[in-house]
């Protein structure tokens, strides 16, 4: 798509990946941009079904049995380990580039590091060097997952001011089915190209490579972005008044950093993610020793398919649900809801009832996709949408936060309470019950988030000079 140069520009038509060249021309849909950014999430989605390749990258020698020589699954750990830290770095430090170069750029960026970093990590199978699997799934696939993770998310946001909470559920609740489809993919493909001498996951990563680099290029190319004073026909932005807190003016990325909404904003989703993200990893263990004599392991891994639903659907249905209620009371639910439903599972499993423990993990899990869909909609109603996309990324090291705190409360505080004479099936108890109090320091730090005082928001002159 040709774009015509911004006056004053001398250096003539904008080149193809540029941010001016993404601007869509007058009658372009906007309902074209959730698929593109769809491309792109279902594709880094894949991330959450890693762990397929655990056990077989642990025969890689042996082939049909782990090899003295075999990698063992703590060495492997770190790989997907790495993968969300640099999801996180690079979500953070790549914001203001990101607003920069606009999201083609960005997303094409995505494209070549997660596509790269599978054939990267294929070498590291066929050479068994575990060096080239962190270097390249761990940081070059990690740093295609934060790019890929922000730059659709912040284009939605400006293409739908009206509905921002559905516009970034349709994206992230990608990001959560990514693995339904990677995860059945990756082993159809392994078994396809397994043989005597091969396990099949180097063959597995490149197909895999190619094929998500060829998605998420597609996606990228797709993309547009809304010519400047855009908004939808037929809406007027609210006030600023408003309970929902919506402001039409701009802060920058940096002085966002300077306002204590961030901050507030930063517990919030890492406390709603740590009470959730833990449980998640326990989901299958926890469920088996709570009702001991009745779940089969099948049954709980029933269970944690369930559960992945849930935090898929939670995605798209509390976001959507947010653009009525407004962000800040949506999060009032999550936290409220969220602690009843901590409080009173330890006594649901102790009466043996499966039926309300299952519903209550799966409202629980619910919220916790939902918090990371809405977080984005709540960024752009305090901060505006100029640079809501590099707000966001830096915001993301609040998960990064969670993905350790949370595993790390809820096994270690088991250990300590089976190794001191608490039966396994009670050991979650006190575990429950301190996520519930994180819940209500998470309400607290919500009632706290204010609009953000003036003196924050930048002048007309200070919003083009950035453009």
């Amino acid at each position: 798509m040709s774009s015509i140069a911004k006056p004053g520009d001398k250096s003539g038509s904008p080149s193809f990946f540029s941010k001016q060249a993404t601007v869509a021309r007058p009658g372009f849909s906007r309902w074209m941009v959730p698929p593109a950014a769809l491309a792109v999430h279902l594709c880094i989605g894949q991330a959450y079904a890693f762990s397929v390749f655990n056990g077989p990258l642990t025969k890689v020698i042996g082939i049909t049995q782990s090899a003295p020589d075999d990698w063992t699954l703590t060495t492997l750990g770190w790989i997907f380990s790495l993968a969300i830290v640099f999801l996180g770095l690079s979500a953070a430090f790549a914001g203001k580039w990101l607003e920069h170069v606009g999201p083609r750029r960005t997303m094409f960026t995505a494209a070549c590091c997660f596509g790269g970093g599978f054939l990267v990590s294929a070498v590291g199978v066929w050479t068994h060097q575990i060096w080239l699997l962190y270097l390249g799934y761990g940081v070059i696939g990690g740093i295609g997952l934060g790019l890929g993770y922000v730059s659709p998310v912040s284009t939605l946001i400006r293409w739908f001011p009206d509905r921002r909470g559905m516009a970034t559920g349709m994206a992230i609740m990608g990001f959560g089915g990514g693995a339904m489809i990677a995860a059945p993919l990756s082993v159809a493909l392994m078994n396809h190209f397994k043989s005597a001498t091969s396990i099949g996951v180097a063959e597995t990563f490149i197909v895999l490579g190619i094929a998500y680099f060829i998605s998420m290029t597609i996606g990228s190319l797709a993309i547009r972005v809304p010519p400047a004073d855009w908004k939808p026909a037929g809406w007027t932005p609210p006030a600023t008044t408003t309970t929902k807190m919506i402001t039409r003016n701009h802060v920058h990325i940096d002085q966002a950093l300077k306002t204590p909404q961030f901050y507030l904003i930063w517990l919030v989703l890492f406390l709603n993610v740590t009470a959730g993200i833990g449980i998640l990893g326990q989901a299958s263990v926890m469920i088996q020793e709570s009702f001991k004599s009745t779940v089969t392991a099948a049954a709980a891994a029933g269970f944690v398919g369930l559960l992945s639903l849930f935090n898929m659907g939670g995605r798209f249905i509390w976001a959507s649900a947010s653009d009525w209620v407004g962000r800040k009371n949506t999060y009032f639910i999550f936290f409220v809801l969220g602690a009843v439903l901590y409080y009173f599972v330890p006594t649901f499993a102790d009466s043996g009832n499966i039926a309300l423990f299952v519903l209550s993990y799966c409202v629980i899990l619910s919220m916790y996709g939902g918090g990371f869909s809405t977080v984005p909609a709540y960024l752009a109603d305090m901060f505006g949408t100029a640079f809501v996309g590099g707000i966001h990324g830096r915001l993301l090291t609040a998960w990064a936060a969670a993905g350790v705190a949370g595993p790390v409360l809820v096994n270690y505080i088991r250990a300590y309470e089976v190794a001191h004479g608490v039966a396994k099936a009670d050991a979650y108890t006190l575990t429950v019950h301190l996520m519930a109090v994180l819940l209500v320091v998470g309400f607290i730090c919500n009632l706290l988030v204010k609009r953000v005082d003036d003196k924050h928001h930048m002048t007309e002159a200070q919003l083009a000079a950035e453009k």
